[in-house]
C-alpha cells in the first residue's frame, strides 16, 4: 500500500515540469537581477554621499542569496 500523498506529489512535478522551464535558473535569474539592481543603488547611494551602506549592502545580499537557495530548495522539494 502506497503512502497517502504519494501520488499527489509527482502529479504536482509532472505538472511543474510539463509547465514550466527549471524553477532554479529562474531562482538564479532573479538573483541575478536582484544582484545588479542592488549594485547599482548602493554605487549611486555611495556617490551621493551616503557612506554607511553596510545595512544596504547585506539587505541586497541576503536578498540575492534567499533567491539561490528557494530556487534549490523547490527544485529539491519536486525534482524540477
Amino acid at each position: 500500500m502506497a503512502q497517502p500523498g504519494i501520488a499527489e506529489m509527482q502529479q504536482a512535478r509532472q505538472d511543474f515540469t510539463s509547465s514550466f522551464f527549471s524553477v532554479f535558473d529562474l531562482s538564479l535569474v532573479i538573483a541575478g537581477i536582484l544582484g545588479i539592481t542592488g549594485a547599482v543603488k548602493i554605487y549611486h547611494n555611495w556617490q551621493m554621499g551616503k557612506h554607511h551602506i553596510e545595512s544596504d549592502v547585506s539587505g541586497w545580499f541576503f536578498a540575492a542569496l534567499f533567491m539561490v537557495l528557494a530556487g534549490a530548495f523547490i527544485r529539491a522539494l519536486f525534482g524540477i
